[in-house]
């Protein structure tokens, strides 16, 4: 059953969260002054903008290592059989 304080949007769903959010932003804030305020949420914002561009960073840095390592393993074998065929002891 919705919420008493819960709206609909376009396409059906119930919305209930925006109010308990802003609630809760208003009771942060406290009485500090909304252009005070905004200082505080640049930040967040800023972090959050260069959390998400480290992860993105990181995780196609560890695909082209994972990459290179499987490479690397391969050629490591490939050498290995070489040397084995020509009668060397690895």
């Amino acid at each position: 059953m919705p919420r008493k304080n819960a709206h609909r949007n376009g396409n059906g769903a119930t919305l209930g969260f925006e109010q308990t959010l802003w609630q809760a932003a208003d009771k942060m804030r406290g009485h500090m002054d909304p252009s005070e305020y905004k200082h505080v949420v640049l930040g967040l914002i800023f972090l959050k903008y260069i959390s998400d561009a480290f992860e993105e960073k990181m995780m196609r840095l560890t695909s082209e290592l994972s990459e290179k390592f499987v490479e690397s393993r391969r050629l490591e074998e490939e050498i290995r059989k070489n040397l084995e065929v020509l009668g060397f002891d690895v």
